[in-house]
């Protein structure tokens, strides 16, 4: 699945110590949710959105602790 803003493919980020999460921007929230639950992947979304210098509002997508990066890398990346 493609970043609508970055055109770039969508990531699961490791950084940190929350567990893994998804940056990406709030048009794309619902698509990716309603992939996340066909697959029975347990996440939860940020509350607040961000933009920067103007940019479009950017959503976090929390997988928690127990989330698998590399599997729902995976789901991304099949996603048309």
């Amino acid at each position: 699945m493609t970043d609508a803003a970055t055109q770039q493919r969508l990531r699961v980020s490791t950084d940190g110590t929350a567990g893994p999460y998804i940056s990406l921007p709030l048009s794309q929230v619902e698509n990716v949710q309603r992939l996340l639950d066909e697959h029975g992947v347990r996440y939860w979304v940020e509350e607040n959105s961000i933009s920067l210098d103007g940019g479009p509002y950017i959503s976090t997508i929390n997988l928690g602790r127990e989330g698998n990066a590399q599997s729902v890398q995976a789901i991304l990346d099949d996603a048309r």
